[in-house]
This record gives structure tokens, sequence and C-alpha cells, in this order.
């Protein structure tokens, strides 16, 4: 039997971006390390054929980051982003699936950020920045970088390739809007765009605008703004004619889920078609029909068709379905998903299932005892129904209890944690289950599943409610005997980590807390934080919000930081953008402040994420010492 050792979770590969061609015969998809050595992540591009029981080949040698596969209409070429020519530069390529070459298609000195063909064979549409003028050139070598907040911001403007002469053309279109997304109509008609007023986090996302654009005559419409954080575009016929749909945020709050926007072109009558839903659309998948949608359901995903009376389920799935891809039918899919003991892998099969793995990249883990992972189902103080997942440390049963207990929330908080295989680069459940710890997933209201107004709930009262639901389900687990009381911690990251540090602000139960990248003051990262507005609607106000006291230090852990007892072990990227490396500094004195035991690790050139495989190693490894120092397994 092996063991599970760090180098096994972070040295895996999983599979990224399915992209089934249309006649839904061969499936193009990209191979991803989980960690990185040097500066960029290595990827490849893979061909499985769907079949023939899935077999699969590279059909790329070179070493680049490469990414998007796209399909041409007629299935014969795949085309795909790659930087081997200049690595962080990434550039067009197609596959030519007849001799099996592939041929750079562009030189764009900017990179390209997006692309997607369109049913002229003849054309590519591209995502790209602006190229570097020679003047860009003389200040970078004089030094002359000074950067003036609002001027000369990147933007990623639609531009046309012609595949006969290569040529590039920028349309004169949406003026300075930084567009993110397109989307074809599926009889080779306009182009759904969504633009934003620019590519800042915290500004861009809630400027959102959809355009209509016309790749033959070059000329564009546009339709209005749009809900904020739109993404997911797709079209359908109607009675009515056609119409167009798109995933946003749910007005007027800017932390109340997803929903689906329907608009009808006749008329410009705009719809909200799953407003009254106990659950939270993901993705929106564009058919020569109606769409399909991937729906976030408590622990598990359900798949539905958006007809006209409502969505209708067509089936439902353990886990998550991730990066949907259809054939223009819809008759036939690829997705990733799993199990709650293998890794997400690709599936293919009918909307209505059942699914058929076609890849599995991920041999190594064979043979390993994992903890075994069960759905909790319990109420909270207030009556609301919760759910979430519990692993019990491998190779041992219930019966086998109390055991010591770590709690690790999800970020988001609009996220959740689906009924799929626990374990990951950062600290995750099976993780820990291996080293012998039973391991709670809580999902408490503001997370994703379980509709709109579970998730706006949380709007400027983080840290109230959804603490009870940890508590509660903690309190649950512990009169069933399966926790010991006496040997309690609590982890998370992002949001997560802002938890953990409420946590240890609020009671004295745990024995040790995991901090990773979380939030200890809402004043200070809305103000600093790359998604500032959103964190305002969750902490409840900001730093200019008046003289203090403001909603937001009541639910700061840093107004709590005299009352932490326990050990703290906090993680920081250097280069976090999302949540500032500030807020860990500001926890970090704080307790040194107070004579509080704890630990601080930076690590450098990381972002929110940590994709240096040195750097997870050793996020895996100290905060299993860490537990195993405070908690004794």
């Amino acid at each position: 039997m092996t063991g599970l050792t760090a180098e096994l979770v972070v040295d895996g590969r999983v599979p990224q971006t399915p992209a089934l061609a249309p006649n839904g015969h061969l499936l193009g998809y990209v191979l991803a390390s989980t960690s990185r050595i040097g500066d960029h992540l290595d990827t490849e591009v893979w061909l499985a054929d769907v079949d023939d029981a899935g077999a699969s080949r590279r059909v790329t040698a070179d070493t680049a980051t490469e990414s998007r596969p796209r399909w041409s209409v007629d299935s014969g070429t795949l085309f795909f982003l790659s930087d081997r020519a200049e690595r962080g530069i990434p550039q067009v390529h197609r596959l030519a699936l007849g001799d099996g070459t592939v041929t750079g298609l562009t030189g764009w000195r900017a990179g390209i950020v997006d692309h997607l063909p369109l049913a002229d064979p003849n054309l590519v549409v591209l995502l790209a920045e602006d190229e570097p003028t020679e003047q860009d050139a003389r200040r970078a070598q004089d030094r002359d970088d000074a950067v003036v907040v609002g001027e000369r911001e990147p933007r990623a403007r639609l531009r046309l390739l012609d595949l006969r002469t290569g040529r590039i053309t920028t349309p004169d279109v949406f003026g300075d809007r930084h567009v993110v997304e397109l989307r074809q109509r599926p009889d080779g008609g306009p182009l759904a765009v969504l633009t934003q007023a620019s590519a800042d986090k915290d500004y861009g996302p809630r400027t959102g605008q959809l355009h209509l654009f016309d790749p033959t005559a070059g000329s564009a419409e546009d339709l209005g703004p749009v809900s904020a954080e739109p993404r997911s575009l797709a079209w359908w016929p109607a009675e009515d004619g056609w119409h167009l749909g798109y995933l946003a945020l749910t007005p007027p709050v800017l932390h109340a889920g997803t929903a689906v926007f329907d608009l009808a072109l006749a008329g410009r009558v705009l719809r909200n078609r799953t407003a009254d839903l106990p659950m939270c659309p993901t993705e929106l998948c564009q058919t020569d029909t109606a769409p399909l949608v991937v729906f976030a359901d408590g622990l598990n995903t359900t798949l539905a068709r958006l007809d006209p009376t409502g969505p209708t389920t067509l089936s439902q799935h353990p886990g998550r379905l991730d990066d949907l891809t259809t054939t223009p039918t819809g008759e036939k899919l690829a997705v990733l998903t799993g199990t709650r003991y293998q890794p997400a892998n690709v599936h293919v099969g009918p909307p209505t299932g059942p699914l058929r793995r076609i890849t599995d990249t991920r041999p190594e883990l064979e043979g390993i005892t994992f903890g075994t992972q069960q759905p909790l189902a319990y109420r909270a103080a207030d009556g609301l129904d919760l759910d979430g997942l519990l692993v019990l440390p491998a190779g041992q049963t219930a019966s086998e209890s109390p055991f010591p207990l770590v709690t690790i929330v999800h970020g988001g908080p609009y996220d959740r944690y689906a009924d799929r295989f626990q374990l990951f680069w950062f600290p995750s459940a099976q993780w820990l289950a291996t080293a012998g710890y039973a391991v709670f997933l809580p999902n408490p209201r503001g997370g994703q599943g379980h509709g709109h107004q579970f998730a706006a709930s949380v709007a400027g009262r983080v840290g109230r409610e959804e603490w009870t639901d940890i508590l509660t389900g903690i309190d649950l687990l512990i009169a069933q005997g399966i926790a010991d009381p006496d040997r309690l911690g609590i982890a998370g990251g992002s949001h997560g980590g802002f938890m953990a540090a409420w946590a240890v602000g609020q009671t004295e139960r745990f024995r040790a807390a995991l901090v990773n990248a979380g939030i200890t003051d809402w004043g200070m990262q809305a103000a600093t934080g790359e998604y500032g507005q959103y964190d305002v609607a969750l902490g409840g106000s900001t730093g200019w919000s008046g003289i203090g006291p403001h909603p937001h230090d009541a639910v700061s852990p840093i107004s709590f930081a005299s009352r932490i007892r326990t050990p703290v072990l906090i993680q920081h990227g250097a280069e976090d953008t999302n949540v500032p490396l500030g807020q860990a500094v500001y926890l970090h004195r704080a307790l040194r402040h107070f004579g509080v035991e704890h630990e601080f690790v930076i690590y450098p050139r990381e972002g929110h994420s940590i994709r240096e495989r040195n750097h997870q190693l050793d996020v895996l490894r100290r905060t299993r010492a860490w537990f195993d120092r405070w908690l004794h397994p």
C-alpha cells in the first residue's frame, strides 16, 4: 500500500478546458501540472478519440504554456494558444488533423488573450491588447515607467485574423472599452460581445455592457448595461426570435449569487430565469436549440435545459460538473467530473447521462487508502437547512472515535464544498485525513448551491450567522461522539482564512488555527484588495464612511485580537493582490503584541494561490506539522 506524500499531491497533472469537436468524435483538452517549477507553468494540448474508449495522445511537443483549445466548425482544425515562440507571450496556433502539423498563426507582440474561430472558415476573432510602440520601448529603456492610474491602462480589443493572408485588423468598435467575452450566433450570424469600462477588477465587472458585432460589415450595436460580473454567453432561437443569455450577479447586492439572465432581442425584454430556484447556475452552454445550464445544487450538481417555461432537469450528478462543452445539437457533451475518491477527469455522454470517463490523469493515486467521506445535513440555530461533508481518518470508522477534528472553511464566501474528491495542494480534507484527523467541511450560509437569498444573507454580516452555522455543525459532531472537544482545530483560505481568524477571536475552543491568505480588517480590505467593492458588500462599510466606529469594525477579526489565545499559523503570498499581504502583517503584529504563539510564513513571488512546487510542498508539510504539534492525532 502506498502512503500519501506531499510530492504525490503537488506533482500530479490535471485535465483542463475540454473542447468537444462539433462532429462529436474528437475532444481536445489541456493537461496541466498542479505545481510550477520556474517562471512558467508548462502545459500540453492532448487529443482524445471519443469513439475509441477515449484513447488520448499528446499533439504538441514543445515546452510551453498552452491553453484555450477551440475547434473549427468543420471539426478539421483545432486552434489553441501557445507561448512556445516566446514564453509569456501566447499566440494562436493551428493543429491540422489531416497531417498533424502545428502552425503558428499570429505574432502579435502583446500576445493573444483569447480567440474564437467563426462560421466563416477564413476568420478567427481575437482578443488582444494593443501592441507596444517604439515610444513604449524608449520609455522602458530610459526607466521612464511611472504609472499614472487611469492612463494607458491595458485593454483587450476585438480583432479579426484573416487566415488567408495572416493579417490582423482592429475594427473601430466599442470605443476604449475592455472586451471580456464573445459568442457567435449558432446560425453563423452576429457575435454577442461583453465589454467592461476597464480591466480593473474592482471597477470593471460593475460596468458591463452587451453588444452585437457583425464580422462581415465590421459594425456594432449596443444592447445596454448588464448586471455585475457577466459571463457565459449563449444564444438560442425562440418563437419571438433570438434570445441572448448570460450569467451575472443578482442585483442590487454585489453578493447575492448568480442568475441566468435572458434577453429577448425583439423588444429588448430582460428576465431573470432562475430567481426563485433553490440552487445556483454556474455555467450556461450554447447549443443550436435551448442552452444547457449547470446548477450547483447543494453538495451535488443538476444539469438542465433552459426551456421557455423554465429549466428542465436532464440529469443529476454527485459532486461537481465543470467546463461543460457540447456538440452543436447538444446531444453529446464532455465535462470535468470525478467521484469522492477519484480526481476530476474528462467524461463524455448524453445530457441525460450516464457519463463515461475517457481520461485517467492521476493513476499514481491508486492504492492509497483515503478517509471515508460522507455528506452531512443539519439545521442552523434559526432552522435554516445546511449541509457539509465529514471525512473520517483514513483506515478508521466512526466506531473508533472520538477523533481530533479540523474544520476547514471554504473561500468565497460564494463557493461551496461539493461531494467530490477532497485532495488539493492547499490543506484539504484527505491530506489531513491520511494523517489521522477527522475533517469537517461546512457549507454555511453565504455560499453557493442554495439560491440567491441563501447567498445574500451574509452581505454586511460576515462572521455572524455563518459563524454560528459552523459552530452548530461542530457541536453536532461532538454530540455524535465523532469529534474530541479537547482536540479541535480550524483552518481556511481567503474568506475561509477570515473565518479561521474570526473563530479564534470569538472562542478558545480551538487548540490550533491556520489562517491562509485571510482577511483580518474589512476596511483595509475594501481599500486595498482588487475586488474592493465586493468586500464592501461583505464587510458593510468603508473607512471613508465617516468617523468610526464603522460597521466593518464589528466584523473584523483584528478588532478581537486581544481575545485570541489559540496558536495561529499564518500563511500568505507576498504578491497577493486579492487579499494583500498587509492583512497578514496586521494579524501577525497584533498577535506579537499580545504575546500569542504564532508562526508567520510569507511565500515570495506568490499571489492569492500558491503555485511554485517548493512552496506548495511547504504549505502541506507545515500545516500537518502545526496541527500535529497542538492536536496530537
